[in-house]
């Protein structure tokens, strides 16, 4: 199942196709910046990967991890042919003792080899979209001659920070051949890399970090929490999969510095618990996929809440909405998105927060991409005796159970809607299997064909499946708040977060910089405020509405779902020498203007908002 789930989950690449909304998304990804930066990047279209002159490390595997995964849900030749240039460059530079990586012979000493683990997931996601027979042995060479060089070349920087990440080809190597060195080097890998289980016992990061370092670094935290299920997985004896470790750390980690969208800051190491602290992109995408792995290796339904809670608030919000642009770091109450001489950041740049082609640093503009095509991947999980709808999201499955064909289409608008139909197609003469279907553990009530299930659970149903059958799912939210630190409160319902969105004026910055070119629609823009945003909740009364779905599924001035509520001004200033950062909390909460009704909006359909806000104690003039 771990590899399953690194594969998308489905045999064969053309089995599930996108539908609805989710398509929609894919779309304008892969006409924004994911989807072309092998012609406006010089990182990906002139590297050394494919024999040119810029970045060999890690920014054209990050790029080809959601660009591959991209082409095929998508089923776009062009897409596809675009792929196949880079992997066939990266091949054929394969040197003859193995080594995968461009460098020069003399360069290998100092090589990270965290770029390596990294090629190896994205060469098993080709092979599996195109069934490719020159990955194995690739692979096969490249991790073959690595045990030498390690015990010359011990892992260092992101390498050692990562070690886990190659243990997934080698997993895949194993299941092949079973040869004895594969374990050995999944232990030596263990021997060099950091011990996460001694920090998970000995954890001191419960404030913001004022230094960068490897083991406070968010990105590495999210990739983390997957790092005992890889392991694991070569130890089946071992009593708990990593699932216990990886709630562990994910508490750690939520309690010191949670933000309201269900990620954890880091800017770009872990941040506290502040509003205005920032987590980095690259974070968000990789919890994502630590979820993906933990909920499909696992069973456990947490992950999936834990998954879509990201995919739905963080992850649109951080990216403009024709995806040609995206910020570094997002804040939960973010009012300014431009350049800060005196930045409220731990360790990144001025720029952090702006939307362009790479503010801060490009890892984000290579990896950003895997967010959406892996989660819609991730919708069914097939196992041996059945099939899981795992996500509540719109697509086509077609499988084969029980040695017949087998059709699953999900119909819904989830999470814009709280209904969605799951038809099942079998042979007229039938066949058996399981279905089960993921109930969010955020639902106060759920129903699937008439029968009650608990929220948090799967409903299933063995039996023996013949022609159509349509299984209607629905599930009851409640609008709710919650408190953050401080007192503070914030808004949800169901997966969404919701925020008062700021009207913003966009400004956009066109320039080269170190031989990099920002020329529209990949240029950069600076967002400031163009209302006030200085507001308390004035009431406990929530009015939530549907509102018709646009072609831009996350859109600010046309979001599927609002809440109406009654807000009043407060005092509350900006941060000390910022231009476009609120104080982390308001000088008082009382009201200082009437009570207004104002709307608030997906987290994720807004730019500039405020999300954590406190509650009024008195009104204007009292």
């Amino acid at each position: 199942m771990i590899l399953n789930s690194i594969l998308g989950n489905v045999p064969g690449g053309r089995s599930f196709r996108p539908a609805g909304w989710v398509k929609k998304q894919l779309e304008i990804q892969a006409a924004g910046l994911a989807g072309n930066l092998d012609k406006v990047w010089r990182d990906v279209r002139d590297s050394a990967w494919i024999g040119g002159t810029a970045d060999g490390w890690e920014r054209v595997p990050y790029w080809l991890d959601g660009f591959i995964d991209l082409a095929w849900l998508l089923d776009d030749a062009d897409m596809q042919a675009r792929a196949k240039r880079y992997v066939d460059g990266i091949l054929a530079q394969q040197k003859p003792d193995g080594w995968l990586c461009p460098c020069s012979d003399e360069e290998r000493a100092t090589y990270d080899m965290w770029s390596l683990f990294l090629l190896g997931k994205v060469l098993l996601v080709w092979e599996h979209r195109t069934g490719d027979d020159r990955i194995f042995p690739a692979l096969y060479k490249a991790y073959r001659q690595l045990p030498d060089h390690l015990r010359q070349n011990p892992l260092f920087r992101w390498g050692r920070a990562r070690w886990f990440e190659g243990l997934i080809p080698i997993a895949y190597l194993y299941r092949k051949t079973g040869e004895a060195w594969m374990p050995e080097l999944v232990e030596l890998l263990r021997e060099q890399g950091m011990d996460f289980q001694e920090k998970l016992r000995n954890w001191r990061w419960t404030e913001k970090e004022k230094e960068w370092t490897f083991e406070a670094h968010v990105v590495n935290c999210a990739m983390e929490l997957h790092s005992e299920l890889l392991y694991q997985a070569f130890h089946p004896e071992t009593e708990d999969n990593g699932n216990a470790f990886a709630h562990d750390m994910l508490g750690k980690l939520l309690k010191y510095h949670g933000m309201a969208n269900g990620h954890f800051t880091g800017d770009e190491c872990l941040s506290g618990l502040s509003p205005v602290q920032g987590t980095e992109l690259c974070g968000v995408v990789e919890a994502m996929f630590s979820a993906e792995l933990l909920l499909a290796a696992t069973g456990d339904s947490a992950w999936g809440d834990y998954l879509e809670t990201l995919a739905y608030n963080a992850l649109p919000a951080t990216c403009s909405e024709d995806m040609w642009t995206h910020q570094y770091d997002q804040q939960t109450n973010q009012i300014g998105c431009c350049i800060e001489e005196n930045p409220v950041y731990s360790t990144n740049h001025p720029n952090a927060n702006i939307f362009g082609l790479e503010p801060n640093f490009g890892c984000c503009t290579a990896n950003f991409g895997q967010g959406w095509p892996k989660l819609s991947a991730n919708t069914f999980l097939v196992k041996e005796d059945g099939v899981t709808a795992a996500l509540l999201l719109p697509g086509v499955l077609q499988t084969v159970l029980a040695g017949r064909e087998i059709t699953l289409t999900q119909d819904t608008c989830y999470p814009f809607r709280d209904h969605g139909v799951l038809t099942v197609e079998a042979p007229e003469d039938g066949a058996e299997f399981t279905v089960r279907i993921r109930i969010p553990g955020f639902a106060r009530s759920a129903e699937v064909a008439g029968e009650a299930v608990a929220p948090g659970t799967f409903w299933e149903c063995r039996k023996v499946w013949k022609g159509k059958t349509v299984l209607a799912w629905h599930l009851t939210f409640e609008t709710e708040t919650f408190t953050r630190p401080n007192g503070m409160q914030a808004v949800r319902r169901g997966p969404f977060l919701y925020s008062l969105p700021v009207a913003a004026r966009w400004v956009m910055h066109e320039y080269e910089q170190d031989g990099v070119e920002r020329k529209f629609p990949y240029c950069d823009y600076e967002l400031f405020a163009e209302e006030s945003w200085n507001y308390g909740f004035a009431g406990n009364e929530f009015q939530y509405e549907e509102q018709e779905m646009g072609e831009v599924p996350f859109s600010e001035k046309n979001p599927p779902c609002v809440i109406y509520t009654d807000m009043q001004q407060i005092p509350w200033q900006l941060n000390e020498n910022s231009v476009g950062v609120a104080a982390p909390l308001p000088e008082s909460c009382k009201g200082i203007a009437p009570v207004e009704r104002k709307k608030l909006i997906p987290y994720g359909c807004t730019k500039l908002r405020m999300t954590e806000m406190p509650r009024r104690v008195a009104p204007a003039g009292m």
